[in-house]
């Protein structure tokens, strides 16, 4: 990874306006009268009155605190965390019925202390919402389970409408940037399962930690070699000024997101979101895959 110093200030491009309006607003009101936070608050997302705005959000599920220390990542680590409240499946359906979204990213942080990583708690998750809000598209931003199928299975079994797991960067640099316990092959290797099973497949890089070009048309190839329908591209931005969390190595601009979006697409996958506030859960690849799941379902 690059030596270089991290950039000391934002470009113009990096630079958005604060969240506003009243669907933004009105769920936000919803979530703190309800105290599920979402991932679109906690991460200060730079897409968040786009996505409230047309109905969709991201919601973290099982805690705020991950058996895992990924260097890209905001979310406190422990050993062993509180486990997950059996509740949380319910007051999760119960308030997204009361925000009335169309379509809801669950994420999750890693569990690796829970002999089933979490699965049967997120699988719970999943049919409950689904459940409560049938018209609800569902998508779940998994973990790789430390690559146990069986656990993965567990969670597909619940039916979400897409499987979502992130490589997060290219292989060379995903000693440095991920925790030890994760695998850019063990990931590919989890998206392919998905897909064997007949999932809409989702995931995302980040840009910006010192990769090459080469490398991320390399791990093009790889994640259509894993049949993966969905890709998008971000900027990584550090979440905090010290601390594990690693430094930008550049911002990379909008013309070259884009460009590297188009070598994306040529390479097969059926939508590419690509751009610097591009993140996992982006309203655009959403939308895209609810247009796809109507569609199939129609037929």
């Amino acid at each position: 990874m690059s030596k270089a110093a991290e950039p000391r200030r934002l470009p113009e491009w990096l630079k958005v306006k604060l969240p506003a309006g009243p669907n933004y607003e009105r769920l936000k009101e919803v979530s703190a009268r309800r105290g599920l936070a979402t991932v679109c608050e906690e991460a200060r997302c730079p897409n968040i009155a786009e996505c409230w705005g047309g109905g969709t959000a991201t919601f973290m599920v099982m805690g705020d605190s991950c058996t895992r220390g990924c260097r890209f990542c905001s979310v406190q680590s422990e050993a062993r965390p509180p486990l997950p409240s059996p509740d949380e499946p319910s007051k999760l359906a119960q308030t997204l019925a009361e925000m009335d979204l169309e379509y809801v990213v669950l994420t999750t942080v890693c569990r690796d202390d829970l002999p089933d990583q979490g699965a049967a708690h997120l699988a719970k998750c999943i049919e409950t919402v689904k459940r409560t809000c049938p018209t609800m598209r569902v998508e779940i931003l998994g973990q790789d389970f430390r690559g146990d199928m069986a656990l993965v299975d567990v969670i597909l079994d619940a039916k979400p409408d897409v499987f979502a797991h992130n490589v997060e960067c290219v292989e060379r640099l995903t000693e440095s940037v991920r925790d030890a316990k994760a695998g850019y092959r063990q990931s590919l290797d989890v998206l392919a399962h998905a897909k064997k099973r007949g999932f809409w497949t989702k995931t995302s890089l980040m840009l910006g930690l010192g990769e090459t070009e080469e490398e991320l048309i390399t791990a093009f190839d790889d994640l259509r070699a894993a049949s993966c329908d969905i890709l998008t591209l971000g900027q990584y931005l550090r979440p905090t000024g010290a601390g594990r969390n690693l430094p930008v190595a550049r911002f990379v601009p909008p013309e070259e997101f884009d460009r590297l979006g188009e070598l994306a697409r040529a390479k097969g996958f059926l939508y590419v979101a690509s751009g610097p506030f591009v993140r996992s859960s982006y309203r655009a690849a959403e939308l895209f895959m609810k247009g796809r799941l109507e569609n199939t379902h129609a037929a």
